[in-house]
């Protein structure tokens, strides 16, 4: 028994690691991508929509700037990763109303879907060409994650001063 519950133990443990080893590079975004992306639509969804134009300080971006923001560098980042532009991104201004900010966000996030989820290991690294420039994926992959998690961390701010606990801290804590 001690031995079965052994092997039982060590491929729970081994085989996720083994699957990984033929992907180092999208076996290490993807997870970091998948929870950015979930801790910038929920944090969008979470700020109620007379807050959508608050300012921690003036001079800073209001909570809708920070939306439109992102979904706009979703858009053009993305298409860096295939060397395809985005054909039907919504336009919205950070005056536009929460629901449509918040739907311009999950479509920028699905635009990065297609291209993240085309991506292999090999992929990543070979120069995709966009309106005349040359772009290596994994550069702009490694980009995009920085600046998320950047602005998500400002948008944390924007959140607690209102009472509200961020979306990555709600989850920890129901740990």
């Amino acid at each position: 028994m001690p031995t079965k519950l052994w092997l039982l133990g060590f491929v729970t443990v081994v085989t996720p690691a083994l699957a990984q080893t033929g992907t180092p590079i999208m076996g290490a975004i993807m997870p970091r991508y998948q929870t950015a992306k979930m801790n910038m639509v929920e944090a969008a969804q979470l700020m109620p929509e007379d807050s959508y134009s608050y300012q921690l300080t003036a001079g800073q971006r209001s909570f809708a700037e920070w939306i439109e923001h992102n979904a706009g560098m979703n858009y053009g980042m993305c298409a860096q990763i295939t060397g395809k532009a985005a054909t039907d991104a919504p336009k919205v201004t950070p005056k536009s109303p929460k629901a449509d900010l918040v739907k311009a966000l999950e479509s920028s996030f699905a635009f990065c879907d297609s291209a993240f989820q085309s991506m292999t290991d090999e992929k990543s690294v070979q120069p995709v060409s966009l309106g005349g420039r040359q772009y290596v994926p994994v550069n702009v992959m490694v980009a995009l994650l920085t600046n998320w998690y950047g602005h998500y961390g400002n948008m944390v701010g924007y959140l607690r001063t209102k009472g509200l606990t961020p979306p990555s801290t709600a989850r920890s804590q129901k740990k």
